[in-house]
């Protein structure tokens, strides 16, 4: 029964690690073949490291989402990052780099959390 537990830990563990950290580098090599929309040096270091973060945020939320079932709750995720980008999101070449960006995040921290919810039913 003990066992049960730590075993149960280390999988929650894992799949933190694997979302957030695997996450960032998958994403990473993904969005480094689009070029960011921006004509500005300082605007493109400005939403790269924005991006970085709101995207270790937004795998965060999604994956908890996703473990504790309520997957309804990701759609709060886009509407605050929508609401945040409204007036950028004018910009074609801004709302695509956007959308590749959260769509492959939410998608990576949902399908490492389905996995572990999976995996968690033969404990």
């Amino acid at each position: 029964m003990m066992d049960d537990i730590y075993l149960e830990a280390l999988m929650y563990s894992f799949a933190y690690f694997a979302a957030v950290v695997l996450g960032h580098f998958v994403i990473r090599g993904l969005m480094n073949q689009f070029p960011i929309p921006s004509d500005d040096d300082e605007r493109k270091r400005e939403l790269r490291h924005a991006g970085l973060t709101i995207g270790v945020l937004e795998r965060i939320f999604t994956l908890t989402f996703v473990l504790t079932g309520q997957y309804t709750a990701i759609a709060l995720i886009f509407t605050a990052k929508s609401i945040a980008r409204f007036e950028e999101l004018k910009d074609r070449r801004f709302s695509e780099y956007y959308l590749i960006g959260t769509l492959s995040s939410i998608l990576i921290a949902m399908m490492v959390g389905i996995g572990v919810r999976y995996a968690l039913t033969f404990i």
